[in-house]
């Protein structure tokens, strides 16, 4: 008999199996290996889209001890461990998302501090119908136990976004003193949870708040998405992954690493958004599958936070930076921020940004995300900090487009005297992360290319037009203490300009020079007629 939370069946995983699937049933190894141990309890945060959801009906359609389940998974990995029969369907299995019941509660105009009885009234109404001898005036927490006792079968927890509550209500810490107790009566309960709790797999958008405010999960193993560890092949496509997808439906695999790769994790190498991935090969089309969310929604105030210069920070990100950036002091949560870095860390957790843990820097991940960021600047509201960065950036734009070389100049010089400008302005590489800050609003209407190769050499920087834009492409080259002049001669020679002629527009050779004697930059300009 299935219950609607208790041993809900494996419909769920069915449904999902119906579609196109990629194969992550090896995750479910890693949760048998932890079966009535220490490490029973698991905590997995991801952003949103990055396939949580999937994962938790896999698991539920594998423990439940309601259905049978070999036909879903007896031609998957997990069929090849050795513990396959030895934990299939041997659970009781608790199996709930807390969004649907925020969901309900608001529905029927409910204050969400009745959220956590309205999970535990559902849990034992389930188990009440199910388990005939439990009393009914009895607790939940004792209804399980007898359950245990009977049965001879543990139960496995499975909560999707378990911390949704916790951000839903985040001004309301009675509620979340509420909904915390009642975990810490699961999961921190000695007289309970090693007679009933087999293992718990929860997962949610942040890790553990820092405070010691969420102490109920304490006890949880954390694999967030700055560690994600042995569950780090789990957390989103592998290359080798989306690369047989496109292979299979004759897609172009170039575009899918454009558009969803991107996304790092320390010894792992990269990985892709499970969701815009299968949703490009449904619909046999690139392109940006954001879904509007929550977070999506305050990706505008936070990066509208001027926290240190965080406006021109989000500007070089765009630009195609790379920022150094601390992860180690946020308190993984939506409000505590007391820094830029902060700021840049919760993006990490959002999938706004990736992390590169060898040198310690963040950078937008792929074209998907960064049209997210892009969809900013022509947003209204925008501080004006902002509003002054993206002017003097689309008048550079204008003013190199139409040939006014000492308009140009004057305009690196002032943002080289901002607070953005490189610490130490000492060779061409500072002056080149200045002119892609400049620059920053070309990534609107251009693509922009770094150390474009031509076989004759490197061009520095090359804005080429997006399809069907009438603007010219831009090729830039860089000297420090020789000349402009030379620097345009260099595009000739080497024949730079010829690598864009087929986009079928003009091509504007842009030679910029910085003079560290006299600290002025010059600028000479030409235009190649198509």
């Amino acid at each position: 008999m299935h219950g609607k939370y208790v041993n809900p069946g494996n419909k769920g995983f069915e449904r999902i199996l119906n579609s196109e699937y990629i194969d992550k049933t090896g995750l479910i190894s890693l949760m048998n290996n932890r079966i009535n141990s220490t490490e029973g309890l698991v905590c997995i945060s991801r952003p949103r889209r990055f396939g949580k959801s999937f994962a938790a009906q896999m698991l539920c359609a594998y423990y439940d001890c309601s259905c049978d389940s070999h036909k879903l998974f007896d031609d998957k990995i997990i069929a090849q461990a050795e513990d396959y029969n030895v934990h299939l369907n041997q659970y009781n299995v608790i199996c709930f998302d807390v969004t649907s019941f925020i969901s309900i509660a608001k529905r029927l105009r409910k204050p969400l501090n009745s959220v956590p009885n309205m999970i535990v009234d559902a849990i034992h109404s389930d188990l009440l119908e199910m388990y005939t001898y439990l009393p009914a005036e009895s607790t939940l927490t004792d209804s399980l136990l007898l359950c245990v006792e009977k049965e001879k079968r543990p139960f496995v927890f499975i909560i999707d976004e378990w911390d949704a509550l916790m951000r839903e209500a985040k001004d309301e810490l009675e509620t979340q003193e509420e909904y915390i107790n009642l975990l810490r009566e699961w999961f921190k309960n000695i007289s309970f949870t090693p007679k009933v709790v087999a293992a718990a797999y929860i997962t949610g958008i942040l890790p553990i708040k820092k405070d010691g405010s969420e102490s109920a999960i304490s006890d949880f193993v954390e694999y967030p998405i700055l560690s994600p560890d042995g569950f780090a092949e789990y957390t989103a496509f592998t290359e080798k992954e989306v690369l047989g997808l496109c292979h299979k439906h004759g897609m172009d695999f170039d575009q899918f690493k454009t558009w969803y790769d991107g996304y790092e994790l320390a010894g792992h190498g990269s990985f892709y958004n499970p969701y815009s991935v299968m949703r490009a090969v449904k619909e046999s089309k690139c392109r940006s599958y954001w879904q509007k969310t929550s977070a999506a929604e305050s990706l505008f105030t936070y990066i509208n936070m001027d926290f240190e210069g965080l406006g021109e920070t989000i500007t070089r990100l765009i630009a195609g930076d790379s920022i150094e950036v601390d992860v180690s002091d946020f308190e993984n949560d939506f409000e505590s921020f007391s820094s830029k870095d902060d700021v840049l860390t919760l993006l990490i957790h959002l999938g706004y940004l990736t992390y590169h843990e060898d040198d310690k820097t963040v950078r937008i991940p792929n074209e998907e995300v960064r049209s997210e960021f892009r969809k900013i600047l022509k947003s209204n509201g925008v501080s004006e900090n902002w509003l002054r960065l993206i002017r003097t950036s689309q008048a550079l734009l204008d003013d190199t487009i139409a040939g006014n070389e000492d308009a140009v100049a004057a305009a690196i010089a002032r943002i080289r005297e901002t607070q953005y400008a490189p610490t130490f302005y000492n060779n061409e590489q500072a002056l080149r992360s200045v002119i892609k800050f400049a620059y920053f609003a070309a990534v609107s209407h251009y693509v922009k290319i770094e150390e474009l190769p031509s076989g004759h050499g490197l061009a520095d920087l090359a804005y080429i037009p997006k399809r069907h834009s009438s603007l010219p492409g831009l090729i830039i080259e860089l000297k420090w203490d020789k000349s402009s002049e030379g620097a345009i001669q260099q595009i000739k020679d080497k024949k730079y300009a010829a690598l864009i002629s087929q986009f079928e527009s003009d091509v504007i050779l842009v030679g910029i020079n910085y003079n560290s004697k006299t600290n002025t930059h010059t600028c000479k300009i030409e235009r190649i007629k198509v």
